[in-house]
């Protein structure tokens, strides 16, 4: 009996780490694609030459 609780709970385990790195992967490629489209869409600085869209 224990042992089949040690399998069913590893595969919820793995099962749930695997949700959470898929989920991980398509946070990942949102991010890339703002921060591509940033590059693009920048606003104008001062004196008319285009300015960087983040801060630091």
């Amino acid at each position: 009996m224990v042992p089949l609780l040690v399998v069913l709970l590893l595969a919820l385990l793995l099962f749930g780490a695997g949700f959470a790195l898929k989920a991980l992967w398509w946070i990942a490629v949102i991010v890339l694609a703002v921060w591509l489209l940033g590059f693009v869409i920048r606003p104008a600085a001062g004196g008319g030459r285009r300015g960087r869209w983040y801060r630091w």
